[in-house]
Order: C-alpha cells, then sequence, then structure tokens
C-alpha cells in the first residue's frame, strides 16, 4: 500500500512496520555537469511544499546559502490527492514558470512510465519541464558543495569537509531513528511494529538530548546540515507527530533540551521563517484519512513558545561561524504572518 506523496512513496504491509521506498531519481546537478546538468543560474526550478519535512531541508539550506537569485522555486499546496501534488496556491492553479497544474507532468515528461510516487523536493530543468532528481538527501549536499560559486556573500559552511564523516554519522542514525522513526510509529500496520518503533524513537530523542545538553549543535560549534535535518522533525513533533503519529511518550515542549534547542533554530534566520504550521497541519490531518478518517485539522498546540526565550547562548558556538544571517526572505516567499508563530 502506498502511503501519501509526501512520505516519498514510503508503504507498509499489515501487519508489520513502515517501509521507506527509498528509490529516487538520483541525477545530480553538478558544477562540471558530469552527468548532463550543469549548474547554472535560472535553469532550474525546486519544487517544494511548505507542509514537508523532507521539502522543507531544501528551503532552509537555500535561504541560508543564498540561492534564491540563481533557483527559483515553485511551491506546491498542502494537500493532494493519489495523483499528485499540485499547484493551487497559484493564479489558475498553474505553477508560472512550468505551465503545470499537477507535479506528475514533470515526471512524466522525464518518463512517461514513471512507476512511483510523485515526490517533493523536486528539482525541474526548466527548458525540458522534465524532474531532474527528487533525491531530497542529496539535494542540500549538493546545494553546499556543487552549488557554492553561487553561495551569498557570509554563507555559512554546512557541510564542512572536516566534520563530514561525524556529519554522516549522527545524519544516518537522526534518519533511520528519528526522521523516519515518526512515520515508523504513525504507519505501524501492528502493535508489536509500533511499540518497536516508539521505543527505537525515544531513545534516539534521549541520546539526543544528552548530545545536546553539552553542547549548542549537533556537530561543531556552529549551524550543519544535520542541524536542518533534525529541525524538520522537531518543529513538526508537538503539531503533529504527538498526537496524530501516536508520538506521545512527552511533548518536544516537555523535553527541555531539545524544546531549547529546537527554539533556538526556529528563531535562526532560514529556519522558523520557512515554517508554515497552518500547512503543516492541514497536510497530515487532511491527507492521511486512513489515520484521520474525518479530515478535522485540530486548533492547537498554542505557538508562542517557539519564540520564547531558549539560553542555548550559554553553550557557546556561533550559528553561522564566520557567515552572517541571511536576508529576509523574498516578499513573494514569506510565511503568512498568521500561518508562523
Amino acid at each position: 500500500m502506498t502511503t501519501s506523496p509526501t512520505e516519498n512513496a514510503g508503504s507498509y504491509v499489515e501487519p508489520g512496520a513502515f517501509n521507506r521506498d527509498t528509490n529516487y531519481i538520483t541525477t545530480r546537478i553538478t558544477a562540471d555537469g558530469r552527468e548532463g546538468y550543469p549548474v547554472e543560474p535560472q535553469r532550474y526550478r525546486l519544487i517544494a511544499a511548505r507542509a514537508c519535512p523532507w521539502a522543507n531541508r531544501t528551503l532552509i539550506v537555500r535561504r541560508l546559502l543564498g540561492l534564491e537569485q540563481v533557483l527559483s522555486l515553485g511551491l506546491c499546496g498542502p494537500t493532494h490527492d493519489k495523483r499528485s501534488w499540485t499547484f493551487d496556491l497559484d493564479p489558475g492553479e498553474t505553477d508560472p514558470v512550468l505551465g503545470i497544474h499537477f507535479l506528475r507532468d514533470a515526471y512524466l515528461a522525464r518518463d512517461p512510465e514513471y512507476p512511483r510516487g510523485i515526490t517533493v523536493p523536486a528539482i525541474v530543468d526548466v527548458p525540458t519541464g522534465q524532474v531532474v532528481t527528487n533525491d531530497y538527501a542529496q539535494i542540500t549536499l549538493d546545494f553546499s558543495t556543487e552549488w557554492s560559486r553561487f553561495h551569498r556573500t557570509g554563507a555559512p559552511q554546512l557541510y564542512p569537509e572536516p566534520l563530514r564523516a561525524e556529519i554522516d554519522s549522527v545524519n544516518r542514525r537522526v534518519y533511520t531513528e528519528v526522521n523516519n522513526g515518526v512515520y515508523r510509529c504513525g504507519f505501524a500496520g501492528s502493535q508489536d511494529a509500533y511499540d518497536a518503533a516508539y521505543d527505537r524513537l525515544f531513545t534516539a530523542l534521549d541520546w539526543l538530548s544528552e548530545r545536546l545538553s553539552e553542547q549548542r549543535y549537533l556537530v561543531g560549534d556552529t549551524i550543519t546540515e544535520a542541524d536542518v535535518r533534525l529541525f524538520t522533525t522537531l518543529v513538526r513533533f508537538d503539531a503533529v507527530y504527538h498526537g496524530h503519529f501516536k508520538c506521545n511518550r512527552e511533548k518536544l515542549s516537555e523535553q527541555p533540551v531539545l524544546w531549547a534547542y529546537a527554539r533556538d533554530l526556529f528563531q535562526t534566520p532560514g529556519f522558523g521563517d520557512t515554517v508554515d504550521f497552518t500547512q503543516i497541519k492541514q497536510h497530515y490531518y487532511m491527507v492521511h484519512r486512513d489515520i484521520n478518517p474525518t479530515g478535522i485539522v485540530p486548533k492547537g498546540p498554542e505557538l508562542s513558545g517557539w519564540r520564547t526565550p531558549h539560553g542555548r547562548e550559554a553553550l557557546g558556538g556561533n550559528p553561522f561561524g564566520d557567515g552572517t544571517p541571511p536576508p529576509p526572505p523574498l516578499p513573494p516567499e514569506q510565511v503568512p504572518a498568521a500561518h508562523g508563530a
């Protein structure tokens, strides 16, 4: 059974555990164009959805590195049917650059027999209208490495070479136990599978709490790719995963270290200003009818706590190292005030 495209074509077979389909279009956009797609300003369009944690990563990294002027952005709405994400937020429900309503059209332009879920994020080659890649884990790494010629002045080093082995190691555990762990809880097909997923998730969150109790960021003393990947799960935890996915040992706001860490990042330019809590809740509660048959979207939780002091400065570190914060989001890309915290 396929879940929804936002889960990047994950599936489960009852009774049993949730298994994510990790077969993506792995073509890369590189500085030297060795796979046929060289980095070029305005040639490509990043397609994302604010609701999706995997796509949210690309929004954050694009902002932090200052790639807005070279890589345009198309945003899908928070809900969809089994066919595809759609551009229902745009006038005429059509992407103004690609001229399509269904994101699937860009996938089918690449492969008319494309057999898998239509996922975000995706990068589309504008001249051909074809998806180049939807390999979300590689996309953000390539933003840091292959797109470096176009980074803004003062861009942070999110994937510094001396720390890559440690970043990769942390990312592997965060992905399997936390990013994907919440989905294993939510889409478990049996009580035993849910219990095991629940235990794995909170074991990992306890490990992260201990790690972050003595250091401000996950790896080194500045923000890295590892922090981006953890943040997009934590920021959805109380709004969605605690209740909707039954990850309810305690809320994020009841976990002192992780709550302070998440608030620290949320208040850092480039993080919280990409988060749309309204779209996040609409997506999970309205699309996952197998979990929430009524489609009712909860009014809570209260969001004002995201702006309260976090005290993490006492641990030292500097979010951008020798760099600088990104400028405010471009006006067309700003999250509506009523949708944020």
